[in-house]
C-alpha cells in the first residue's frame, strides 16, 4: 500500500527541540497502519525553492530521520501561538502556501471569540459574562456584580497569567492566580483599597479579558472542569471522541494538566457532585449536543476545522458553561484516566479525516479533468 503524505506543521520550543514530539511519534506509528506517512516540519524548515526538511519517524530504528522533500499536499497544523512572533510566522506560511490543503483554520483570540459566539442565540446562554479589561476600577465593578471573576490574557494558554478574584465579605477579597511561567501566586486576602493597589501593581493590559467566575470548587477546595474533545471522523463528520474531568492541584485556580492538574473520568467527577443518574445523563447529553452546535457554528465562520477541545464547567445547579475553545487540543487527559481506546481514537481521527480529505481532493480533481 503506497502511503499518502500528511505534513504536520509544528514549532520549535528551542533551537532544535520540537513541541509535542511524543504525540507526533504516536501519530506516525498509527499513520503507518492506515497508509499515512506523517512528515513533521516547521516554517523554518522550508527553503526558498519551497523544498522542505521534514522529520519522519523510523519505528525500526526508533529515531527521527530528516529528509529534504517537497511540501506535503495536506497539512495538520499543531502550532500553538504562544507569542505574537510565532503567530506572524505561521500566518505568513499559510498565506504563502494557501494552495495546500489545511485540516483546520486558526481561530480568534478569547475576546474576539466571545463577541462572535455571543451573536449566536443557541450558544449565548452557555457563555459567562465577559468584558475587555479597561481599568482596575471597571474590573472591581464586575467583581462586585458577579462576586467571583477571572482575568485572563486574551491569547494565553495553559493557565499562564490567569487571576481569580473573589469577594468574601463586604470589604474582604481573595486574589489568587498564576504568573506567566504558570507558577502559583500565593493567595492574597485584602480590603478593597489593598486590592486596588495590588491590581495596579500587576499592570494588567488591554490584552486581558475579565470573565464572570463559575463556582468550580470541590469540597476539598480544589477547582475542576471538563475537557471535551470533538473531532472529524473518517467520513468528514463531527463526533465527540470523549470527555474527561480535570482537577487542579491545591491552591491552584486552574485545572490544566500542564499546571499540575490531575485527570478523572467524566462519570466519576459528575457522580461526585450529583447523586441523580438522570441528572448526570442529562448533563452529559447537553455537553455533547452543545459541542456539535458550537463546532458547526465555528466552521461557518472560520472554514473547515479538524478538532476542538472545549473546556466546560458545570455549576452546582448542573448548568453547563463554556470556558474556552482550543483548536489544537491535547489528548493526554484520556491516557491519564486509563481510557486507552478513547486515547487511541483521539490520535487516529485526525489521520482518518486527513485520508478522507485526500479522497475528496482527488475526486474533485478527477471531476474537473472530466468536465
Amino acid at each position: 500500500m503506497s502511503s499518502q503524505r500528511l505534513g504536520v506543521l509544528a514549532i520549535y520550543l528551542s533551537q532544535s527541540k520540537l513541541e509535542e514530539l511524543a504525540y507526533f511519534q504516536k501519530l506516525s506509528k498509527e499513520g503507518k497502519k492506515i497508509g499515512v506517512q506523517v512528515e513533521v516540519f516547521t516554517p523554518d524548515d522550508v527553503e526558498s525553492d519551497n523544498s522542505v526538511r521534514t522529520l519522519t519517524y523510523d519505528a525500526g530504528a526508533r529515531k527521527w530521520i530528516r529528509r529534504r522533500t517537497s511540501l506535503p499536499p495536506v497539512i495538520y497544523d499543531r502550532c500553538r501561538y504562544k507569542a505574537v512572533a510565532n503567530y506572524r510566522v505561521l500566518k505568513a506560511f499559510r498565506n504563502r502556501h494557501a494552495k495546500l490543503t489545511f485540516l483546520s483554520r486558526p481561530l480568534a483570540n478569547k475576546w474576539s471569540m466571545h463577541q462572535l459566539l455571543s451573536d449566536n442565540e443557541d450558544i449565548r446562554p452557555y457563555l459567562p459574562a465577559t468584558q475587555r479589561f479597561s481599568s482596575v476600577q471597571e474590573l472591581v465593578k464586575a467583581l462586585k456584580k458577579h462576586k467571583l471573576i477571572y482575568a485572563k490574557p486574551k491569547n494565553g494558554t495553559g493557565g499562564r497569567g490567569i487571576l481569580r478574584i473573589e469577594q468574601l465579605g463586604s470589604d474582604l477579597y481573595l486574589l489568587q492566580g498564576r504568573n506567566q511561567q504558570r507558577t502559583i501566586i500565593a493567595p492574597y486576602r485584602a480590603t478593597e483599597k489593598q486590592l486596588l493597589v495590588k491590581l495596579n501593581s500587576l499592570k494588567l493590559s488591554p490584552d486581558y479579558v475579565v470573565q464572570q467566575g463559575i463556582k468550580l470548587t470541590l469540597k476539598d477546595g480544589r477547582v475542576h472542569d471538563y475537557r471535551l474533545l470533538i473531532q472529524k471522523n473518517g467520513q468528514g463528520e463531527w463526533e465527540v471522541t470523549g470527555c474527561a474531568g480535570r482537577i487542579g492541584p491545591h491552591r491552584s485556580i486552574t485545572s490544566n494538566l500542564h499546571g499540575g492538574g490531575s485527570a478523572v473520568s467524566q462519570n466519576k467527577l459528575l457522580s461526585y457532585r450529583f447523586s441523580s443518574p438522570d441528572k448526570i445523563d442529562s448533563i452529559k447529553k447537553e455537553m455533547t449536543s452543545f459541542a456539535h452546535t458550537l463546532a458547526g457554528f465555528l466552521e461557518t465562520k472560520f472554514g473547515k476545522l479538524c478538532e476542538l477541545g472545549l473546556d466546560i464547567a458545570v455549576d452546582p445547579s448542573g448548568r453547563v458553561w463554556l470556558l474556552e475553545v482550543n483548536p489544537k487540543p491535547s489528548r493526554e487527559v484520556f491516557r491519564k484516566i486509563g481510557e486507552s481506546a478513547t486515547y487511541q481514537k483521539a490520535v487516529t481521527r485526525p489521520l482518518e479525516y486527513a485520508l478522507w480529505m485526500m479522497k475528496q481532493k482527488k475526486k474533485k480533481t478527477e471531476e474537473t479533468n472530466m468536465a
